[in-house]
C-alpha cells in the first residue's frame, strides 16, 4: 500500500494566528472564547490546558473573566458592540479572509444589493456574514435559488469555506432563476481553501481510498470528504490517528492523505506515520 500526502493540507494562516492569540491570552489573564476557536477537537482540549473557557457568542451574561475572543470565524459588527458594550475588553481571532469577506457583503449592501450568502445556515462564520443584515438570505443548494424574495439587484458572496465550483454552480441558478434581475458575485473563497480542494482533486485522479483528518464539524473538512467521494473514492474522515483501523485498507492500493484547514500538522504527522504502520502489518 501506497501512501500519498496532498501537496496543500492541514492548518492555514488564519486559523494558527487565532490558536497563537488564543494561547497567548490565556498565559496572560483569565480567557473566555466566545464558540469554538477552530473547529478543532485536540485545539479545544490544548486550550482547556491552559484555563481557556468558552461561552455562547450572543450570551455575555454568562462570563466572568473580563477578557473575551471573537472566533476564528468572525462575528458581526454589532455582536462585537454589544461585547464592548457590557465591558468585556474583545481581542479579535477573525480570519483576515474572513473579515475580507465581511467587507465584500457589506459593499454590495451599501451599493443597494440584497444580500445573498452561499453557505451552511447556523455555521459560526455565515451567523457572523449576516448579524448585521438580518434580511440576508443563505442558500446551500442550487434549487433554493427559486426560493430567493424578488429583488432587482443581488449581491452575492460566500461562506470562505465552500467549494468554489458548488458556489459557481449556484450563482448560475440565481442568474437563471431571476433573469431580470443585477446580481454581482464577489468571490470569497479562501485560497487556502481552494489550494486544498485542488491538491484533493489530484490524490482523488491516482488513488483509490482517501483518509481525511479533521473535526467533524469542521465545514471545510466536510467538503473535502464531499469531494473525495463524489469523486468515487472510499474516504475515511477521522479526527485523531488512533481511528484508523487495519482492516479499512485490506485491499487498497494507494492511499491519499488530507486535512481540513483547523488540522495541525503534528496531527497529519501522526496519520501517515499510523499509515505506514498499517502498510508493514502482515496481510
Amino acid at each position: 500500500m501506497q501512501i500519498r500526502l496532498a501537496q496543500h493540507y492541514g492548518l492555514c494562516f488564519g486559523v494558527r494566528d487565532a490558536i497563537n492569540q488564543a494561547e497567548h491570552l490565556a498565559t496572560q489573564a483569565p480567557l473566555t472564547i466566545l464558540g469554538e476557536l477552530v473547529h478543532n477537537p485536540l485545539v479545544r482540549e490544548r486550550l482547556t490546558t491552559l484555563g481557556a473557557r468558552e461561552a455562547s457568542l450572543s450570551n455575555p451574561a454568562s462570563v466572568t473573566t473580563n477578557q473575551v475572543m471573537i472566533t476564528a470565524h468572525g462575528a458581526s459588527d454589532k455582536t462585537r458592540e454589544s461585547w464592548r458594550h457590557a465591558g468585556f475588553a474583545l481581542a479579535d481571532g477573525t480570519c483576515p479572509l474572513v473579515r475580507h469577506a465581511h467587507d465584500k457583503l457589506r459593499e454590495l449592501v451599501t451599493a443597494g444589493y440584497f444580500p445573498v450568502v452561499i453557505g451552511k445556515s447556523g455555521h459560526a462564520e455565515v451567523e457572523g456574514l449576516i448579524g448585521d443584515f438580518p434580511e440576508a438570505a443563505v442558500l446551500l443548494e442550487e434549487h433554493q435559488a427559486e426560493g430567493l424574495p424578488d429583488k432587482s439587484r443581488y449581491g452575492i458572496i460566500a461562506q470562505t469555506t465552500q467549494p468554489l465550483d458548488k458556489v459557481r454552480r449556484i450563482v448560475s441558478a440565481i442568474r437563471q432563476a431571476k433573469p431580470e434581475a443585477d446580481v454581482q458575485f464577489r468571490d470569497t473563497v479562501c485560497q487556502p481553501t481552494k489550494n486544498r480542494q485542488t491538491a484533493l482533486q489530484r490524490l482523488t485522479e491516482e488513488c483509490d481510498t482517501i483518509v481525511v483528518v479533521g473535526g467533524h464539524n469542521s465545514n471545510n473538512t466536510q467538503q473535502l470528504v464531499s469531494s473525495a467521494r463524489a469523486a468515487g473514492c472510499r474516504v475515511f474522515h477521522i479526527e485523531r490517528p488512533d481511528e484508523l483501523e487495519p482492516e479499512w485498507f485490506y485491499d487498497s492500493r494507494i492511499v491519499g492523505l488530507t486535512a481540513g484547514t483547523s488540522t495541525l500538522k503534528e496531527t497529519v504527522s501522526a496519520v501517515f506515520a499510523r499509515l505506514e504502520a498499517l502498510t508493514e502489518v502482515p496481510a
